[in-house]
Parts: C-alpha cells; structure tokens; sequence
C-alpha cells in the first residue's frame, strides 16, 4: 500500500472496499471520514486484533465510495455486504424465510393473502408469523369473521366472470364478485379485518356478545351459537398469543449468545404488548470481535431487509453506534425508532430472556450437528407441509372396529422416516361409542399426552424408568378426514400443545392422495415424490396395526376365551354358554334372566356374566 494513497483520501463520509491480490473483495466497511479510517488499518498495526491483522495482511488494494451521509454510507455498507458477503465481514446466517400476512389496500377490493416477504408496495403487512400455518389459520378466521373472499380473483375486472361459489352459496363470503356491494362497504370490512389483526379484539368481542344477545332474544338461536363461535374464535387466538407487557406499544427484543466463533440471536417480536413470534440467526466470524460491534452489524444485516420495524428496539449488548442505528430506522420506517441497552427494570428482565433463549439455540444447534444425518423424505415432508422443525418423530392413529363392536385404537411411529415398532401402542377404547372415530380418537389422544404429562412429573421427582410416551410428536398423522382432524384440533388446543396436525386423505381407490390440515386446506403430493411414499408408508403401517389387533380382540370373543375372564365360568361353562347362545357377542346381548335359565348356571354366576359385559360394553 503506498503512502500517498492514504494522505489523497477525502475527509468525507462513504464506503471503502479492500481486495486481496485476485480482486477478490475481502471486506467492505464504512466511515465518517473516509481518510481517517482507512489511516487506522495501515498505521498501528500493533494494536489490531489478530483478526484485522490477518485481513490487512491479505489487502492488496482498495476503493472507496463516497456518499452525502453516514446514514447513506450505512445503507451502501448493508447493500455491499449483502452482495459480496466478504470473508471478513460478520456475516448473518438465517436461512428462515418467516411469512407475514398481507392486505393489498391500494387495490379498490382488497385481498388478504400469505407473503413470504414485506416489500414496499403500499400494502400493509402484519406479522412475522412463526409458521405458514399459523398465517393459514389467521387468515381463515379473519375471512371467516369478516365473510371476506378467500379465491384469487381480482375485483373489479373479474366481477360476473364466475358462478356462485361454495363459500358464497354458505353465505361465509360476501362475494363482491357476483353481490353489489360497493367499494366504500368492502373497505369497511377490510378496516375491521385490520383492526382484527392489529390485535384490537375487545371492541369486536363486544359487539360480537351484543349481536349474540340481541339473536338470543329474538329466538334466532342459528345465528346465536354461529355468533358464539365466533367469540370463542377470538378468544382462543387472544389467549394463544403470550401477554408479555401491559404497554401497548410494538418493541423487539434482542439477546446474544457466544459460543466459539459464533454469536447465537434471538429475537423477540412484541406487539401491542403480545409475543406473536420470534426469530433465531447465527452470526459467524465474530471469536475477537466486541460486543458492541457485534449488535450494531446485527442491526445493519437483521433490519436491512426487513420493513416491519417497531418503535423500540431493546438489545443485550450496547451498539456502538446506537444514534446512527436509530436515524436510519426512524428514516427507513417513517416513524421515530429507538434503539437502546436496558440496564435495569421489565425492559432489562425481557432482554434477559431473549439471551436465554438464544443460549437454547446454541444448544439445540450443537445437538443438531450431532445427530445423524436427517433422510431427504423427512426433510421434503417438511418442506411440503410448512413444518416449524424437521418431524424427526412422527405419530399417526387410526381406528378399527366391526360395526361398532370391539373398536381399537393404534399408534405407530416413525422416527427419522422409519417405523420404530418397539415405540407402537395399542388402545382398547374404553369411553367412546363404537364406531365414533372422532370420539374414539380423541380418548386415544387425551391418554397417550396423559400418560405422557405422567411421565414427566415422575421424572421431575427423579424416578428412573423407560418412558413409554415421551418425547412428544413433531407430527401427527390420522387416518382421517375433516371431521377427525378438527375433533383433534380442538384437544390440542384444550391441552395447550402446539404440535402439527393433518388427516391422511385417500382418494376414490382407498389409496393415499395427501394430507388436510385443520383449517381444511388440501396438499395434494406427487405420486413419486419421496415425501409421498413415507406419507403412504405411514398410513398403510398405522392401518395394518389397528386391523390385526382388532382381528385379535375380535378372534379372542369369538372363541369366547374372554369368558375366563369372568369369575365362577371355567371350560365347561364356556362351551355350554356357547353351545346355548352360539357367540360371545349374543352372550353380551343377553339379559339376566336368560343367562339364568341355563342349564347347569348358578343365579350368582349368571349374575358375574351380566355385570362382566355391562360394565365394560
């Protein structure tokens, strides 16, 4: 590096480049004063740290670019970064892509739609979201609520191209396409929606409970319980959605984690006082780099991209350049944002808890990177069904019964995409009414996640054993429809997990075509696709095992061993019970008095026969 090159620099704000020997760009930063900063790399060189030492070290030339700004040099740094991802740059690993939910309010008829990313074009997003199915379920129940259109169409050209469709023939869409409604009424619709979204459900609940009343008096009974779903609708989103702060205001918090050469991130969303989501990053490259450095390249690469930006931002470590940070996102949002390192109070304990939390991540990683590789199957599942993690262990039920007599439940197992058969169980159905699959599922349900809540607290008390019924499922599969998965749907809900669910659906052969969620949103699969095969695989296992333990409950009744069972019936009384009544099953229907009157059978023993089946039908 020759010396006048440093001593020509302008003193002006801008971006500098340095390059190795190939041209190759090795690390892009900004400066104040342009000349200033440049002179500090190639002077002192004793006190850089190892890590600058061996970039200056491989610089064999640079350029610079100047700006108006240091705002505008912050912005081309971000932007380069982003472009050349240089060697010696803290670089942002985050391959997540969170959705958001979008409402295109430019146009005269807006729609409400999934996006995978917030762009500037005049529509108003809300989220991020942790999962695409969380969006899917939000979306519904605004459409639903608010009888908003659920289809592509473009309103106004495609209004009277199309037939009625379903949802306007249930009168759940308004259908501005086939109905006259103007665009004044429909934006007014789309207002309360957002208001929906902006997390401002006490105004809609109260009106909501004053419809549901006014319905009751006037005996429209209908349209009341259809007013009080709705209520429980919005009530369970509220109570699903963590209450972290009694302020109203929308903040994101931030915590670091260190291990080795990396820093692990968490970030927290908060809206409206509510904890709606949260995102984890890795920065690398960072063993001897400060902690104020490591925030404020956070920032720059977190919120480069990222057009939903709060009014405060509270991170772990203090950013060593907190004002510059916050004019650029106060510019970049419109509105005054401020970033700051709480020292103390809730703002200080939240901060703590996203530093935990990003410890766990760490964690998690490390454990991650010890496991056996994951097979391409699993992870197309996920990707196919917008999965929150990879379903290393997936649980699929189904039912077995004849007519209602005998039904069973069973669960298989697969474990990174491959049945483990010592981790299958099997339940008599004890409560349910023979040949309710969605009652017989739900019992079988709410006693694996029983027994599983079991298993935890005799752990907690330092009881050594083999859990049966832990971990719990990444996934569950049903050999069902519709109305199965929506029955479950409502459990897990009850039990407070948050565990992806979806029917296995079959098409008019009795062969698997894909799965339906439990906002009823079909994902059909391609016949040849590795995804489909585990699928098929899974319900044709879960559907094995439920017919042979059936076969064998119903085979056991047929030759009436069952009989033993009862007290005072040995071999003798169970062929002449059979010879008389010619099956278990007529035995079971029999009332005491003929039980009675068979020949050879004590009043007592006709008795423990009667109570045997009528307790346990």
């Amino acid at each position: 590096m020759k010396p006048q090159e440093l001593y020509n620099l302008p003193e002006e704000p801008g971006v500098y480049l340095m390059k190795d020997k190939h041209d190759t760009i090795i690390y892009v930063g900004k400066a104040k004063i342009l000349k200033n900063r440049l002179k500090q790399y190639f002077t002192a060189r004793d006190k850089h740290t190892p890590k600058v030492k061996a970039m200056v070290s491989n610089v064999a030339s640079f350029e610079y670019i100047i700006t108006d700004s240091e705002i505008e040099a912050l912005i081309l740094e971000c932007n380069l970064i982003k472009k050349h991802k240089p060697y010696y740059n803290i670089l942002l690993k985050d391959d997540k892509h969170y959705p958001y939910i979008k409402v295109t309010i430019r146009e005269d008829f807006p729609r409400i739609m999934l996006a995978r990313k917030m762009v500037k074009d005049g529509s108003k997003y809300y989220g991020p979201y942790t999962s695409s199915a969380a969006v899917r379920e939000v979306i519904a129940m605004v459409s639903k609520l608010y009888k908003l259109p659920v289809c592509n169409l473009k309103m106004p050209s495609d209004i009277g191209k199309r037939r009625e469709c379903l949802h306007a023939h249930i009168e759940q869409c308004i259908a501005p396409c086939i109905n006259p409604i103007t665009r004044e009424a429909y934006r007014k619709q789309i207002a309360h929606a957002c208001d929906f979204l902006e997390g401002k459900h006490e105004e809609l609940l109260a009106e909501l409970e004053q419809q549901m009343i006014a319905a009751s008096e006037a005996l429209e009974f209908e349209r009341a319980a259809f007013l009080r779903d709705k209520i429980n609708a919005v009530k369970r989103l509220d109570e699903r959605q963590k209450v972290i702060s009694d302020k109203q205001t929308d903040e994101d918090v931030v915590g670091f984690f260190r291990q080795d050469n990396k820093v692990y991130t968490e970030v927290f969303f908060i809206r409206r006082g509510r904890l709606i989501g949260r995102r984890s990053s890795v920065l690398n490259q960072v063993s001897e780099t400060e902690d104020s450095v490591v925030c404020s390249e956070f920032i720059k690469q977190f919120y480069a991209e990222n057009s939903d930006i709060p009014r405060f931002i509270y991170t772990a470590y203090e950013s060593d350049e907190e004002a510059l940070l916050s004019a650029w996102l106060s510019e970049k949002s419109g509105r005054k944002t401020k970033i700051s390192c709480p020292k103390r109070g809730e703002n200080k304990k939240l901060t703590e808890m996203a530093c935990k939390n990003a410890r766990q991540s760490a964690v998690d990683h490390l454990l991650k990177g010890s496991r056996q590789r994951v097979p391409a199957r699993v992870v197309e599942l996920k990707e196919k069904l917008n999965l929150p993690a990879l379903p290393k262990r997936i649980e699929s039920y189904d039912i077995s019964h004849t007519a209602g007599v005998d039904p069973v439940a069973s669960m298989v197992v697969f474990t990174d995409g491959k049945p483990a058969r010592s981790l299958y169980r099997r339940f008599k159905i004890e409560t349910a009414k023979g040949g309710d699959d969605c009652a017989s599922l739900t019992e079988t349900l709410y006693r694996r996640f029983r027994h599983a809540k079991e298993e935890e607290e005799q752990l907690a008390q330092g009881e050594e054993f083999q859990p049966k019924f832990l971990p719990r499922p990444d996934l569950i599969l049903l050999d069902g429809g519709k109305q199965q998965v929506h029955a479950i749907s409502e459990l897990l809900q009850l039990l407070d997990l948050d565990i992806p669910l979806f029917g296995m659906v079959k098409d008019d052969r009795h062969r698997t075509r894909g799965v339906i969620s439990p906002q009823d949103e079909e994902i059909d699969f391609k016949g040849s696709s590795a995804s489909f095969q585990l699928l098929s695989e899974i319900q044709e296992e879960v559907h094995r095992f439920a017919i042979d333990y059936h076969k064998k409950l119903r085979s056991k009744r047929v030759t009436g061993s069952v009989l033993e069972d009862i007290e005072g019936v040995g071999e003798q009384t169970r062929k002449k019970l059979i010879r008389t009544f010619k099956s278990v099953a007529a035995i079971r229907e029999a009332e005491l008095d003929e039980l009675k009157a068979v020949s050879g059978l004590s009043g007592r023993t006709a008795e423990n026969i009667y109570n045997f089946f009528h307790k346990t039908s």
